[in-house]
């Protein structure tokens, strides 16, 4: 499967280009495994829809708690009802949605499970809010290839958004 993290904070305008540029790297590859991503919107929702436009099936993780899918953020209803209608496999896995570790522990399950990670990054650090550097350093120490994409352009809404530069980042906020 290949895996996408990525900023929770990238503009609309970023989730424009980062569409046409996710797609652009699965239709490179050449294989034909799914994708999978953690159950958001933003760059979840952008590489929902690269999956779809690639002809490739999509694995979309939903939280649980006790076997039973936990309440997603209000913010997140809409962009995951989108995921789920693109979805072609819905995967369950126990962790909180309102808790940061817990949602890293997710991603980092996903990540771990991966063939291969893209990873929407602007080089920053990983930080109390944003876990994307460690994510990256976590695929990579398990000797899952990164692709790190950084479109021209691209910029986050976040008090710590860095000027847009071609660089090696995700989220676990949604």
């Amino acid at each position: 499967m290949i895996a996408v993290v990525g900023h929770a904070d990238v503009t609309t305008e970023t989730l424009g280009l980062l569409e046409t540029e996710l797609t652009a790297v699965l239709e490179r590859d050449t294989g034909d495994e799914p994708g999978v991503v953690r159950a958001g919107g933003g760059v979840a929702v952008a590489f929902g829809r690269a999956v779809h436009r690639a002809g490739r099936g999509l694995v979309v993780v939903i939280p649980t708690s006790g076997m039973v899918p936990a309440l997603l953020p209000e913010r997140d209803r809409v962009p995951i009802g989108e995921l789920l209608l693109l979805a072609r496999w819905v995967r369950l896995l126990t962790y909180d949605p309102a808790d940061r570790d817990a949602c890293v522990g997710a991603d980092e399950e996903i990540v771990a499970g991966a063939r291969r990670l893209v990873a929407v990054w602007d080089g920053s650090p990983s930080d109390g809010r944003d876990a994307t550097a460690h994510l990256i350093a976590f695929a990579r120490a398990r000797g899952v290839p990164v692709e790190v994409l950084w479109p021209a352009g691209a910029a986050r809404t976040g008090p710590r958004a860095l000027p847009s530069r071609g660089g090696e980042a995700r989220a676990c906020r949604r």
